[in-house]
């Protein structure tokens, strides 16, 4: 807990046919329209009080369908909900969102993706990049971001969807397992700015079983221990997130939630 709320960015689980509620935006011309399938006792980011984010994430499981939402208010009971902007992504597809267009986060990414689970963690393999946040972001973004939040065009600054990884030098055996395989990942794919906000803050998913004390062995990192990466190489299509080094597509349809994460780290 902190400030009397959860920390991290929580997600919901639903079937296919959970109900769909409608949703109001305020940025609507670069949200996807509702409705979205927002169970009554979904979790709100940093709890039902919060005047943090507020992202809403929910994983249709039975469609592979994820719905991110930010700044979210329930209405009327749960019945509809008004948020700052929403964005639906089909799991099977490598389509990106319309250039300029944000998304539940900054960056105009998903969220989901670039969050560590305990259950990775403590599985020893975090086979994704995660997701980051700095206090002052460049007016521009990179592939595969598809939108800035910022009026700073100094080079110094970087923009969104910059992928930093932690350098091949940096000695990470002292460190406890779960933080070893948060630092492997790093040095593997990557830390990827996707919103405006604490200097290198990654992100994870709450859960009782993670242990703060050991996680506050990440504060040794510094900014000094990473590289900046140059993706571009991989790009395949500027309008597609699939990468020169991916395996074959995914089929169609998926139906549990194993095959619906394996999608999300395609």
């Amino acid at each position: 807990m902190w400030d009397g709320g959860p920390i991290g960015i929580p997600f919901d689980i639903v079937p296919g046919i959970q109900p769909r509620v409608p949703v109001s935006f305020d940025y609507d011309d670069e949200s996807d329209p509702g409705p979205y399938p927002i169970p009554p006792n979904a979790q709100i980011e940093g709890g039902p009080s919060s005047d943090g984010d507020r992202h809403v994430l929910v994983l249709d499981t039975d469609h592979c369908i994820l719905y991110e939402l930010y700044d979210a208010w329930p209405q009327a009971g749960g019945s509809s909900w008004r948020a700052g902007s929403g964005a639906i992504f089909n799991l099977a597809s490598h389509a990106l969102r319309p250039g300029g267009w944000t998304s539940a986060d900054a960056a105009g990414l998903p969220i989901l993706p670039g969050l560590i689970r305990y259950e990775e963690a403590v599985g020893g393999a975090i086979n994704h990049a995660i997701r980051f946040t700095a206090p002052r972001t460049q007016k521009a973004y990179v592939w595969p971001a598809r939108h800035h939040a910022s009026n700073l065009t100094g080079k110094q600054y970087p923009p969104m969807g910059q992928r930093f990884r932690l350098k091949a030098g940096v000695d990470i055996s002292g460190y406890s397992p779960i933080v070893r395989t948060i630092l492997i990942a790093m040095k593997t794919y990557g830390i990827i700015l996707a919103d405006n906000g604490s200097a290198w803050y990654i992100s994870g998913v709450p859960d009782e079983r993670w242990d703060n004390d050991v996680l506050h062995e990440l504060d040794v990192i510094f900014g000094r221990d990473f590289e900046a990466v140059d993706v571009s190489s991989l790009v395949v299509d500027p309008d597609s997130g699939e990468t020169k080094t991916s395996g074959p597509p995914p089929p169609a349809a998926f139906h549990s939630l194993q095959s619906c994460f394996l999608l999300l780290l395609e």
